[in-house]
């Protein structure tokens, strides 16, 4: 029976997200012209001139080293003095990788920084960006982990307690890639613990794709899942991979399970064949072979449906309930009974059909239907503790208005899921969450912030009356709007950019100089065609812009080689422009990104309905960048 939740850790109150939302909206809001700007437009409009007075080089050279004290009229606006200002620059001017460090360590930086502190990191008139370290120190300062309002995942894990029941030492890597890996193994732990604190046995996992986080809920911690898909292809692709899982499962679990304890019960499972093979030949007059022939075609016949997974191995619980009820019916039931158990007990609970009285001739129940369907009865008792352990990939196209009893015929109290939700769907996830009664938890990590639909950005296209953002009342009556180019950089990996995987320079490059070709050209500003991910199979700038004309459909003979490596001399020397302006808008990506979350958040806290809701970091952010997952659960 659902319970609500009693023990869990502090959680940021209403409030208390609120400001923080309040004051990143208000940095963010001086930020815009830097977050819409497009780097493949740098050069065609001019956009380091309008929006950044520094150049490149010393940008550059700020986001590399460590900061310095600033001097003139930036360094008075701190107003640090004597103590405190040693202090904060002693420390400041450590690697950037210790900063983040740091600012948990020293809460005085707290007490001794305010909103205000930012105020000249734009020039108020202009606009431009004129104090890159500030710059670089407020999009530090607007993190999550700075802002107060994510909750540690080892507090919540904690809380909610219960057996480590995924510690079987059965590692997903061996049919999943290193990152996948990772978040299943981090995630599912998770939804199993949240799912026991529930007492709810049911899991929805909306936007299943492959159904990696399905299959590994189901056979590892005994769930029923249904997996939701809008792709047919990933539903009849999750099909096939999860009988490929199923087919290995038992080998994963041998391996993890080698102990005594684990080979007593393999004993035990050998046994019923053993026991099938003496009661063929002890019982060969009494138990008729037609009716044995008969049996084992319908065993054939009735092996698990297509689409549904059931473990290979029991829990140790289910095995002793299994053996008490056999048991109980020896002391009741004759030899032949006995013997029939013992043929029944090798196969799948649900290979056993129940026979009409029609096939006795007596027209009574013979001794042998009698057996059947006692031994069918105690086989379904037996095995009701593992009927969850169910995994249904479905197709099914879900928004925030879906009826999921439309879908799960059996929809019970349950907990829903989404990992690496695209777009508008972890918004729509969070939205039934709230409506239906029967969810009692959620556990939602978005993605793909670009696909967002935003209710103030080019309403005139839209007809729309649900949109991805802004969800909370305070953005909405705010008007607020990212942009999708804003919502594009949110999607920039800071973490692992910081560990040398940096961005692809050299073709942005292209791609920034091909933007001014094709509008002083051709005079095309925007284009419905796009170039897409041509440089790799390109050998040359020249080759690029040749493929890159043809894609577009553009007339490519009107422009001669020596045209286009012109344009390349001209602008190969500004490369450093675009590095520069590329790395501004990484520094600021995860403050869009807080946004985002920010407003999930404060959307569940506006409801009635929910007891606890947070924001946690479940995920290494090099391994998997969108690593925050919104997490509530009901009253």
């Amino acid at each position: 029976m659902w319970r609500p939740p009693g023990s869990l850790p502090p959680q940021p109150a209403a409030g208390e997200a609120a400001a923080a939302l309040r004051r990143l909206a208000a940095f963010l809001r001086r930020a815009l012209p830097l977050c819409r700007a497009h780097a493949t437009q740098l050069y065609a409009r001019g956009l380091w001139q309008r929006l950044v007075a520094a150049p490149p080089d010393a940008v550059l050279r700020a986001l590399r080293r460590p900061l310095r004290e600033p001097s003139g009229a930036a360094g008075g606006a701190w107003g640090f003095s004597g103590q405190n200002k040693r202090m904060y620059w002693e420390c400041v001017c450590w690697p950037r990788p210790y900063r983040c460090i740091l600012w948990t360590v020293m809460p005085l930086w707290f007490q001794m920084i305010d909103d205000d502190t930012f105020s000249n990191v734009f020039c108020e008139n202009s606009e431009k960006l004129i104090n890159v370290d500030l710059f670089a120190l407020a999009a530090e300062y607007y993190s999550l982990s700075h802002l107060g309002v994510c909750t540690p995942l080892e507090e919540l894990l904690k809380a909610l307690g219960g057996d480590n029941q995924g510690s079987t030492g059965i590692k997903t890597d061996e049919f999943m890639n290193n990152k996948k890996s990772h978040e299943v193994q981090v995630m599912s732990e998770l939804v199993d613990k949240i799912a026991n604190y529930c007492g709810i046995k049911q899991v929805i996992d909306i936007g299943s794709g492959k159904g990696y986080l399905s299959s590994f809920l189901s056979m590892q911690y005994n769930l029923k899942v249904y997996g939701i898909d809008s792709s047919n292809t990933n539903t009849n692709g999750a099909h096939e991979r999860n009988r490929k899982l199923k087919k290995h499962w038992r080998a994963y679990q041998s391996r993890a399970r080698a102990n005594p304890e684990s080979q007593r019960l393999e004993k035990a499972n050998d046994s019923p064949v053993q026991n099938e093979i003496k009661c063929k030949a002890v019982n060969e007059g009494t138990l008729n072979n037609s009716c044995l022939q008969s049996q084992d075609q319908r065993t054939t016949q009735d092996l698990v449906p297509s689409g549904v997974f059931t473990e290979v191995a029991t829990s140790e619980t289910s095995k002793q309930t299994e053996i008490d009820l056999v048991a109980q019916a020896q002391c009741n039931e004759s030899r032949l009974s006995e013997e029939a158990f013992a043929i029944l007990d090798v196969l799948p609970a649900n290979a056993v059909e129940i026979f009409s009285s029609s096939q006795c001739n007596s027209g009574e129940l013979c001794e042998e239907e009698k057996a059947k369907r006692k031994m069918a009865s105690i086989k379904a008792k037996a095995s009701k503790s593992s009927e969850s352990n169910l995994y249904f990939p479905l197709t099914s196209y879900v928004t925030a208005e879906t009826e999921l009893g439309d879908i799960i015929t059996d929809l019970e109290d349950c907990i829903m899921v989404g990992l690496h939700t695209c777009g508008d769907l972890a918004a729509s996830t969070l939205r039934i969450f709230t409506a239906k009664p029967e969810i009692k938890a959620v556990c939602s990590v978005g993605c793909c912030y670009h696909l967002l639909s935003e209710q103030y950005e080019n309403q005139e296209d839209c007809t729309e009356e649900v949109w991805g953002f802004p969800m909370c009342q305070y953005l909405k009556d705010k008007g607020w709007c990212c942009g999708r180019n804003a919502r594009m950089s949110a999607c920039l990996a800071l973490e692992r950019i910081a560990v040398g995987q940096m961005l692809p320079t050299d073709s942005l490059f292209y791609r920034a100089v091909l933007q001014v070709i094709i509008e002083e050209i051709y005079g095309v500003t925007k284009s419905e065609r796009h170039v897409g991910k041509i440089f790799s199979k390109s050998s040359s700038f020249l080759d690029y812009v040749r493929k890159a004309l043809k894609k577009m459909e553009l007339d490519d003979s009107k422009l001669p080689d020596s045209c286009i490596m012109d344009y390349y001399e001209k602008y190969k020397h500004r490369m450093n422009e675009l590095e520069a302006f590329n790395m501004l808008k990484v520094v600021l990506a995860p403050c869009i990104e807080v946004l985002i979350l920010l407003d999930r958040l404060c959307y569940l806290k506006e409801q009635d309905n929910i007891a606890w809701s947070g924001l946690v970091k479940l995920f290494d952010p090099v391994k998997s960048p969108r690593c925050y997952a919104v997490i509530a659960l009901k009253k």
